[in-house]
């Protein structure tokens, strides 16, 4: 498929963000989160990151499986597998294309993005697709191709333009992008969801409302938009195998014991959206903390459902029935049936709340 760049003209650049934030263009990435966007002060990490939580078997599934042969046959229902990915990029019949744009008012600094359009005549929401820890991946690409097929505007950010020196539509190796994604901190991962989001609600084609759907890393960072209450039109978002800011806990002392980490309820207080969590139970680091976050979410009386898949990995989406080296079945149709419930679900979540018929 052809790639074509699309610059936006400097009255729509004028008028990208509603609200920008400040940064030194091309510099280091900004540390410091706006106070509308500040952790909770008994947040240890803010940025859970996911760099560890794919052991070596998963990702062998996830990553490197791309060629081998399959468990299970491609369903068109549903996004591609890792290795089934490419050739279902190349039969899409719905266009893509790799675009830039203005990271902020008035910024010299450009973000990259995948966009997809839905073959519809009407006009389209925006879903804001949120890649993983490795990066803009094709896999995410052909997330995004999915989305779009059931009648979104589908951009998927690269979330790494500014971190790896500019813009590029180069895929990066998943052990650099692994590396850089580190720099990446949560300011950072907001304005990118507003000038993603931004940039497709200029188009002619798109309605002025959108949603965010994320992965690991990205499933994280779609709690925190939710956190940060996004924009005008932000509808919602579906985190796949993500958790939101986790509270440090207290070590134990001669007298007393250990308080485990939990998530913060402060910061969930500011959720303002309905949010759906999919994960599977075979990341019992997720898992630990889904029933405290159902009841906090339950008692804030916040839109949101959780489901932790049996048997499913963490990355069940992109590993689905890929083989591992080592064959375990029982595992690939636990991922299968995630991806079989899970899917439709976020479907039916995104047009109910981005209101399509």
């Amino acid at each position: 498929m052809p790639r074509r760049f699309v610059l936006l003209s400097s009255v729509a650049a004028s008028s990208l963000l509603l609200s920008a934030y400040a940064w030194q263009q091309r510099g280091p990435l900004p540390g410091v989160m706006p106070t509308s966007f500040d952790t909770p002060t008994s947040v240890a990490s803010p940025l859970d990151d996911h760099m560890a939580h794919m052991p070596a078997s998963e990702l062998a599934a996830g990553v490197a499986a791309a060629g081998t042969a399959l468990a299970q046959p491609d369903n068109p229902k549903y996004p591609a597998s890792s290795a089934n990915v490419a050739a279902r990029l190349a039969a899409t019949p719905r266009h893509g294309e790799w675009v830039k744009f203005p990271s902020a008012l008035g910024a010299s600094d450009s973000i990259m993005a995948w966009v997809v359009y839905p073959t519809t005549t009407k006009r389209a929401p925006v879903v804001v697709v949120v890649h993983e820890i490795f990066g803009l991946s094709s896999w995410v690409r052909g997330v995004a191709d999915q989305v779009a097929s059931e009648g979104f505007i589908a951009i998927a950010p690269d979330f790494l333009s500014r971190a790896r020196g500019g813009p590029s539509s180069e895929e990066l190796p998943s052990d650099k992008a692994r590396g850089l994604i580190g720099g990446v901190d949560a300011a950072e991962r907001n304005r990118v969801i507003l000038a993603a989001a931004n940039y497709a609600m200029l188009q002619p084609a798109a309605e002025q409302r959108y949603a965010v759907i994320g992965y690991c890393w990205g499933g994280q960072t779609t709690f925190m938009h939710a956190i940060h209450g996004g924009v005008k039109g932000f509808a919602g978002g579906v985190a796949f195998y993500g958790v939101p800011y986790i509270t440090g806990g207290t070590p134990a002392t001669a007298t007393t014991e250990a308080v485990p980490a939990s998530v913060s309820a402060d910061s969930l207080a500011k959720i303002n959206t309905p949010i759906l969590l999919l994960n599977g139970s075979k990341d019992a680091r997720i898992g630990a903390v889904m029933p405290a976050l159902d009841s906090i979410m339950k008692a804030k009386k916040k839109s949101y459902a959780g489901v932790n898949y049996p048997g499913a990995t963490h990355g069940f989406l992109r590993a689905q029935g890929d083989p591992k080296t080592v064959r375990d079945e029982a595992e690939e149709q636990a991922n299968l049936a995630a991806t079989a419930d899970g899917w439709p679900k976020t479907i039916a979540f995104l047009k109910q709340h981005l209101r399509v018929k």
